[in-house]
């Protein structure tokens, strides 16, 4: 049985099921919009969201280290970031691997992961995403 069947994910239908996870959002094919999370109608249309793949890769948009106490029994310090997904024209918020807090930069390439990592509301141990560098700063720069 691998830790993925045994330990919660924090927030249910965020991601495809499987060893290579993928965000898992929403999709509005009346207005050729994305969401994620998933919402239950369109907020343009009002029309129906199928769910969709949003795939696991991106750009770093923007990004802050936070060096005080986190919540959720996260570690200290940690980054969050503004990814702009490569699949589809979104761009999530969210929390980056810890273990390379204060090393991002803008226009990094991220892919995302899934492991345990914090508390969920119950005060579990949960499994959770977070987005991990594939390029590093310097390459980035070399890029641009």
């Amino acid at each position: 049985m691998s830790v993925q069947n045994t330990i919660p994910l924090v927030y249910d239908n965020i991601l495809t099921s499987g060893p290579d996870f993928h965000l898992q959002g929403g999709y509005c094919p009346d207005c050729d919009r994305y969401y994620f999370p998933i919402k239950e109608s369109c907020m343009e249309c009002l029309g129906s969201v199928d769910k969709a793949d949003l795939g696991k890769r991106g750009i770093v948009y923007s990004v802050t280290t936070i060096r005080t106490r986190p919540p959720l029994g996260l570690p200290q310090p940690y980054s969050v970031a503004y990814v702009d997904l490569e699949n589809v024209p979104l761009r999530v918020f969210s929390l980056m691997d810890p273990s390379e807090a204060g090393q991002y930069c803008i226009g990094q390439t991220v892919e995302l992961k899934v492991a345990p990592l914090g508390l969920n509301n119950n005060k579990q141990v949960c499994l959770r995403p977070y987005f991990r560098s594939i390029s590093s700063p310097q390459e980035t720069d070399r890029m641009s």
